[in-house]
């Protein structure tokens, strides 16, 4: 029987025949841990040594190293270590609970509502400290022919604290390359939930009455083509080219 990953990836691809996998370029070569019968002692050794694993078969490859000192080096494309072990201390969560400003949201058109993710970044770098925090993979991107897909975990002072798929559209093969870039900032919001990031955007009574207080609907008509449509602006900015503000009737 497969692995289990291999048959949840088969049947993923099953459902969109065209989907295909950017797999990892070059073999790398790991420290494995395998078990050799010593037959002096009659037991079973664990014994290291340098091997060479194609990282696109990686969750069939030996278990990796676990010694770095005192502490641990985890493999954090498939360990959960660190999760849930505490809390963070009250001056990082003070950080990660603050209501969120206001002027930092940003409607979409379609009246969504949304905090442009630079800004996650930096919460996350004044509550952990840059390169105290970080995303790592999960698995390999997947791309159909119009999505690009991955996991990945947020792992925050060495401890795992949530996992998420990101997925971000494209229009061109050419856009693949954004769409990748695109897809890791997506999981990177959608992580950030665990962590009670500007948790009011999930809150549909919050979402109600920030967009009556701070956002307005107006029909607009596309200069070019004429075609009419009503989109979400937040007060007081204006409606940008190619569009202008108009009304039916």
């Amino acid at each position: 029987m497969l692995p289990l990953s291999r048959r949840v990836l088969g049947k993923r691809l099953a459902l969109n025949s065209s989907a295909r996998l950017i797999s990892p370029p070059a073999p790398s070569v790991l420290a494995v841990r395998y078990q050799s019968f010593d037959a002096k002692s009659g037991s079973l050794a664990n014994k290291a040594q340098d091997t060479s694993i194609s990282k696109s078969g990686f969750n069939d490859a030996p278990e990796i190293l676990l010694d770095e000192g005192s502490g641990e080096k985890v493999d954090w494309a498939r360990s959960f270590h660190g999760l849930s072990t505490e809390a963070f201390p009250k001056e990082v969560a003070d950080i990660l609970l603050a209501p969120v400003d206001p002027e930092d949201i940003e409607v979409k058109p379609d009246g969504i509502l949304y905090l442009p993710e630079i800004k996650y970044r930096r919460i996350l770098n004044k509550a952990f400290g840059p390169g105290g925090w970080g995303l790592a993979p999960r698995g390999e991107t997947i791309v159909t022919e119009k999505t690009v897909t991955r996991e990945y975990a947020l792992v925050c002072h060495g401890r795992l604290v949530s996992v998420a798929r990101g997925e971000q559209d494209y229009f061109d093969p050419s856009g693949i390359p954004t769409a990748t870039e695109g897809c890791k900032s997506n999981a990177l919001m959608r992580t950030c939930k665990d962590l009670g990031i500007v948790s009011e955007l999930w809150d549909p009574r919050y979402i109600r009455v920030y967009k009556k207080k701070y956002c307005e609907e107006k029909f607009v008509e596309h200069v070019v083509s004429k075609k009419k449509a009503k989109r979400w602006i937040k007060k007081g900015d204006p409606i940008e080219y190619p569009f202008r503000v108009t009304s039916f009737g």
